[in-house]
């Protein structure tokens, strides 16, 4: 199992893309030096979605890969119910499209991206895994029950959940909270965390001064908070200090501590190198502890307005 995953979320342009959500403007031609540096550093595990641009991060992605053995490249991508209407609410055809964009015969892991209706499309998982264009199925924002009623309609066919993908970070993590976490473990399941960044807000970067994108969506849910980040950021500095790393690899580090696989958003190359360094790092658990008691003096909830709480 790798250890790190590389997130297009921010990729491209479009609804739901990274101009609106992240406040930036990538394209082929700037995203292919990172796309690079992650064959360099030997990371190959690349998660997306239908909905991140509409499109538009899979079409990307499906672009740089073009011309790589397909066993060099794991891809992730996403069936999102809220978009279903597009593709005649079936999950194959939206696989299928997912498939023609990146230019690809089969989908590595395959997930239902939010828990909007777990008995309608997790039946229409199935005949995916049966006829191989999917290897492996997930659970995305999805809380125990869901996971586990998942998991009994696929196991009736002989098949799994075998991963948990959820927003995870020192500031959120209702999945330990409420339990997602430890099921995953003692289920064999991966859990796969997103935001452990919180979309720049803990990479130490910004804060009152030099604040986020104003007009995007992460500007405008962080910006108003940085200042109750200092101390926990502080600390994160400090301890990489010991590691000679960063506040992004730190925190990184601390979501491989809890045994979750961490998605880094990756627009530029340094993002790549130090995701792969920071997954060398081994938090002892007080610096685990430290970090996570200075989290919730914050008093922050960044639970995103897709989400539903784990607890």
């Amino acid at each position: 199992m790798a250890k790190i995953a590389l997130g297009t979320w921010s990729w491209g342009t479009g609804a739901a893309g990274g101009d609106q959500v992240f406040g930036n403007h990538t394209d082929e031609t700037t995203l292919k030096p990172v796309f690079e540096a992650a064959v360099r550093s030997g990371l190959n595990l690349w998660d997306t979605a239908t909905v991140y641009g509409m499109g538009e991060s899979e079409r990307i992605l499906g672009t740089l890969a073009k011309g790589m053995p397909r066993e060099n490249i794991q891809i992730s991508t996403k069936f999102t119910p809220q978009i279903a209407e597009i593709y005649e609410n079936s999950v194959e055809k939206m696989a299928e499209a997912s498939i023609q964009r990146m230019k690809c015969d089969y989908i590595d892991i395959y997930w239902i991206h939010n828990p909007m209706d777990v008995e309608r499309w997790t039946p229409m998982l199935i005949p995916l895994l049966k006829s191989g264009i999917v290897k492996r199925v997930g659970m995305s924002n999805h809380n125990i029950q869901e996971i586990r009623r998942a998991n009994e309609i696929l196991g009736a066919e002989g098949f799994k959940v075998s991963a948990v993908q959820n927003h995870f970070s020192l500031l959120y993590r209702s999945s330990e909270k409420g339990g997602v976490l430890d099921f995953c473990k003692e289920n064999g399941i991966e859990f796969w965390a997103y935001m452990v960044l919180e979309q720049g807000a803990l990479s130490g970067k910004y804060n009152t001064e030099n604040p986020l994108p104003a007009d995007s969506a992460r500007g405008m849910k962080y910006n108003p908070v940085l200042d109750k980040l200092t101390a926990l950021t502080d600390e994160m500095k400090r301890i990489g200090k010991k590691y000679n790393a960063s506040c992004s690899q730190i925190g990184i580090a601390w979501a491989i501590a809890k045994g979750t696989l961490p998605i880094i958003g990756a627009t530029k190359e340094h993002h790549v190198t130090e995701a792969a360094e920071a997954a060398k790092i081994a938090l002892t658990d007080d610096e685990v502890s430290r970090l996570e008691q200075l989290a919730d003096a914050t008093g922050i909830d960044t639970r995103g307005e897709w989400e539903h709480t784990m607890e």
